[in-house]
């Protein structure tokens, strides 16, 4: 494997919300690269604070009814027509990685180095992101569609409450993945020199 490989991965990487069920690979292989992201993606102090849920088929839809629940008693009922196309258009993928930190790891480590306490839940907060980024980035290259979702804290108690999340397991994020029933549109980026600096080049 080339460094090639792995940028043509990350640039294919991006927000499909046009998704459907029709997965282009077998859920196995989902799978497979979900568990290969937790194993091997960095975390600080080699802690491995985060923990994933994966929900398919009836499980999946029930967290975005749930989710809709949620959002009807605080949206107005007028109001609530987008709302609810896009959560159906969530329902309508064929499934949800859920990205929870474990807090009762990050309080172990402020506990053990004390010097380092205030920087923890931030380390925590980076390698959540970086297994968010493995999976999607991965999915990506295995033909699936992805987009990134956080409804927490709205949704943590019927999500605890409904799949039996320790309760030191504190949600950070949702991922949809499905099949592409159509592409993401354009990307802009904003000017690489305002973005980048190189010294002693």
């Amino acid at each position: 494997m080339t460094y090639q490989t792995l940028q043509k991965a990350a640039a294919t990487r991006r927000s499909v919300y046009a998704l459907n069920k029709n997965l282009p690979v077998p859920v196995i292989e989902v799978m497979d690269i979900i568990q290969h992201a937790v194993l091997h993606t960095p975390s600080a102090f080699n802690s491995q604070s985060t923990r994933v849920v994966v929900l398919f088929g009836a499980d999946h839809e029930k967290l975005w009814q749930l989710t809709e629940e949620a959002l009807r008693a605080i949206v107005p009922a007028d109001k609530f027509e987008p709302t609810k196309q896009k959560l159906d258009g969530f329902k309508a993928a064929a499934g949800s990685v859920l990205f929870f930190e474990d807090q009762n790891v990050v309080k172990g480590l402020q506990e053990r180095f004390p010097s380092y306490a205030d920087n923890f839940p931030v380390w925590s907060e980076h390698t959540d992101a970086m297994h968010q980024y493995a999976v999607w980035t991965t999915l990506a290259a295995a033909g699936i569609g992805a987009n990134l979702q956080h409804y927490n804290p709205l949704i943590d108690h019927a999500v605890a409450q409904e799949w039996s999340i320790p309760a030191n397991w504190t949600l950070r994020a949702q991922m949809v993945f499905g099949g592409i029933e159509a592409p993401a549109g354009g990307k802009t980026f904003e000017p690489l020199e305002d973005r980048l600096k190189v010294f002693g080049l």
